[in-house]
């Protein structure tokens, strides 16, 4: 780690050493032109840098980095104007030493360049300019770098919080729904039926779905559906002839996939709080499939009298389909009279 920043500053010390070198060979070009006095430039040009390296390590490391980047302006303002009218006077103090120390008070021994205060000005101000605009470039680089680190770690950090809030709903749906499968089988012990072995199968066929799928993020549609029809199947068990149910699906696509135990919580609800009307529990189901595009409806028979709870499964779809299928969904539920209507289309792409 310090062989490493030692390095990094070594390789600054150089980068700047023959960047100022560059800058001396511009000054000694700049201000030679029209002059064969070698020895008068190269003095006039070294007594440039010290101004020159102090006014643009002064903007480069303190006025731009505190005061412009932090968007704090006047003092910015304020402190540009001192570092100007400072590096002014200095280069003014240049020109008369050109004038005094180098040309011995004869104003027509100086070389051209040096006579106009305008030019030695502008060589000086030319570099500080260059030398802050590269700055300002390379930290705005280093925030952008630094904003997009920052949004992908809160990305980062939010979609941990959503596979934590997801697998907390999956951890509440798996107990409601084995504590209404099992209620069902126990019922049928008591009574020693002989659809017990059968329904055991059943819910075996459950429970692996549950052990071994629900954990991923996305399972086959086909299979989600399967899943379906094996509870259908066990509460026809439970209900007997007291129940009618129809489940209509179209052409299922082999590769199509959805969140594992999206769908049966509305199905669970509509046994769990339908009413059974003239003696028979109505449940309707259909699922249709178009591309990435399905429409799932369920409806069971209802009454306006009966206290509709919605219970813990279906609260927690609502919450899965906004983590999961956010802006990709429609749901709406409709508590009438004589039915209670789920309706969900749903994009999977």
């Amino acid at each position: 780690m310090v062989g490493k920043f030692l390095l990094r500053k070594i390789g600054q010390v150089i980068f700047h050493s023959l960047f100022w070198v560059a800058v001396l060979l511009f000054y000694t070009s700049f201000f030679g032109v029209g002059s064969s006095d070698f020895s008068y430039v190269l003095s006039f040009s070294l007594f440039l840098m010290p101004i020159t390296i102090a006014t643009t390590y002064v903007f480069i490391y303190k006025i731009i980095p505190d005061y412009l980047v932090t968007k704090r302006y006047f003092r910015f303002g304020f402190y540009s104007l001192c570092a100007i009218i400072i590096s002014a006077y200095l280069i003014v103090v240049s020109v008369f030493f050109g004038l005094v120390y180098l040309s011995n008070f004869q104003y027509e021994n100086m070389v051209p360049i040096s006579k106009s205060l305008l030019f030695v000005a502008i060589s000086v101000y030319v570099v500080v300019i260059a030398v802050s605009a590269f700055k300002l470039l390379k930290l705005n680089f280093q925030h952008v770098g630094e904003a997009k680190k920052m949004e992908t770690l809160i990305l980062e950090t939010q979609l941990k919080l959503k596979e934590q809030e997801l697998n907390y709903l999956k951890m509440q749906i798996h107990p409601h729904f084995l504590f209404n499968t099992l209620n069902t089988m126990y019922g049928f012990a008591l009574k020693k039926a002989d659809e017990t072995p059968e329904m055991i199968l059943k819910l075996s066929n459950l429970l692996d779905y549950l052990l071994y799928k629900v954990d991923k993020p996305f399972v086959l549609l086909k299979d989600d559906i399967n899943h379906i029809k094996d509870y259908i199947e066990l509460e026809k068990m439970r209900f007997n002839d007291t129940m009618k149910i129809e489940f209509v699906t179209n052409t299922i696509s082999e590769n199509l996939k959805i969140a594992p135990m999206l769908l049966i919580p509305f199905v669970e609800n509509s046994f769990k709080h339908g009413a059974i009307k003239s003696n028979q529990l109505t449940i309707n189901m259909r699922l249709h499939c178009e591309d990435q595009f399905i429409h799932f409806y369920i409806e069971n028979s209802n009454t306006k009298t009966k206290a509709v709870t919605k219970g813990i499964g279906l609260e927690n779809i609502k919450k899965r389909l906004d983590l999961l299928y956010k802006n990709d969904y429609t749901l709406k539920i409709e508590n009438e009279d004589d039915f209670f209507k789920v309706d969900l289309k749903l994009n999977l792409n």
